[in-house]
């Protein structure tokens, strides 16, 4: 099995996440409505999303969970373009606003990732 470091595993799963998105769609939704890498907005209950877009959540009391994701999806990519990213993973990586983004992941999840998405199991050498 090859060895890479986590720097070249993320930005593999960068690569392949980048094919998936566009100016209309976060990460965040394209990976809730496609059930791949962390799941996005499909990851959390209804009352985990309304609490981490709490801002949003607030001042719509009664929001729908679709309604909800539609907001919070065009928040990350408002985001990406104040911060001059491609992905909203990025971004959060970053910012760790609504999640720690890439620096969530463990080792072995990213490896899992790199699997699933780039074709390719590897493992990450340790940090030196």
């Amino acid at each position: 099995m090859k060895s890479i470091d986590r720097s070249r595993c993320i930005a593999d799963v960068r690569a392949a996440l980048l094919k998936l998105v566009d100016d209309e769609h976060s990460m965040c939704e394209v990976a809730a409505r496609r059930g791949v890498f962390c799941k996005g907005f499909g990851q959390w209950s209804f009352d985990e999303l309304k609490r981490r877009y709490d801002w949003i959540a607030q001042q719509r009391p009664h929001v729908t969970r679709a309604q909800l994701e539609e907001l919070a999806n065009a928040w990350q990519l408002a985001r990406q373009q104040v911060f001059g990213t491609c992905l909203s993973c990025d971004t959060e990586t970053g910012e760790h606003d609504t999640c720690l983004g890439f620096d969530r992941f463990s080792d072995a999840e990213l490896a899992s990732f790199h699997a699933a998405l780039c074709g390719e199991p590897v493992e990450i050498a340790p940090a030196e």
